[in-house]
Formats: C-alpha cells, sequence, structure tokens
C-alpha cells in the first residue's frame, strides 16, 4: 500500500475527517516526482510500479485511508486525471446546493421597528 512514508517528502497534503468519527479519515498527498524517482519506501507492500505516476512522469496524487494511525487502503491517481476528479467533485457540489436552496423556506421582508422611547427603556 502507498500508506509509508517516501524517501521525498510529498509537495503538497491534505488530511479530512470522516463525518462518522472513529479516526477516521482521508489523505489527500500530491507527489511530484519524476520518471523513475523511485527510492526506499517509494512503494507500500504488495505495491507494483516506478513510483513516477506514469510514463510521462507528471506526477500523482494518492488518496488513503486512515483509521487512527493504521493506513487501511489507498488509490493512486495519475495528476493527468486529477481535472476528471475535481469537475465530478464540482458537480456533486453544486446538486447538492441546488438540493439545499430549493429545501430553504422563502420568508418575506422582516417588518421594520420604529424607535420609540417606550422600547428603549427611557421613561423621560
Amino acid at each position: 500500500m502507498e500508506c509509508m512514508a517516501t524517501s521525498r517528502p510529498p509537495h503538497e497534503s491534505s488530511i479530512f475527517l470522516d463525518v462518522r468519527g472513529e479516526g477516521r479519515s482521508l489523505r489527500v498527498t500530491w507527489h511530484h516526482e519524476g520518471p523513475g524517482a523511485e527510492g526506499p519506501g517509494a512503494e507500500g507492500p504488495g505495491d507494483k510500479g516506478s513510483g513516477d505516476g506514469g510514463p510521462d512522469g507528471g506526477g500523482l496524487v494518492v488518496l488513503s485511508l486512515w483509521r487512527e494511525n493504521v493506513c487501511a487502503g489507498s488509490f493512486r491517481l495519475r495528476a493527468a486525471e486529477v481535472p476528471d476528479l475535481v469537475a465530478m467533485l464540482k458537480r456533486g457540489l453544486a446538486a447538492t446546493y441546488d438540493d439545499l436552496r430549493s429545501d430553504t423556506v422563502q420568508v418575506g421582508p422582516v417588518p421594520r421597528l420604529e424607535a420609540s422611547s417606550d422600547r428603549l427603556g427611557d421613561t423621560a
């Protein structure tokens, strides 16, 4: 699995917590590596490949699922495929917001309160 430390630190990484809790998280890590950039620890147990994201050497994104400090699995996505993933996430987000907007109760204008000395506590 791609959960082990690499010999060269990744360029950028983010952690997203699972809404179910229990120490679950998703780690997203960019690996900007050139062709043949293997090195010790670049692959986890059972991983095959050059560690470079493909023949173009354009890098890759590793999505790994964690429970506490234990990696449960990983997925390698070539950098060239990231725009398709982002586009799908944007479509889903837009649809979610559209659903939320349609479920929102429309409220008319709020009546304006007139200032009065009785409401402000003035007795003079």
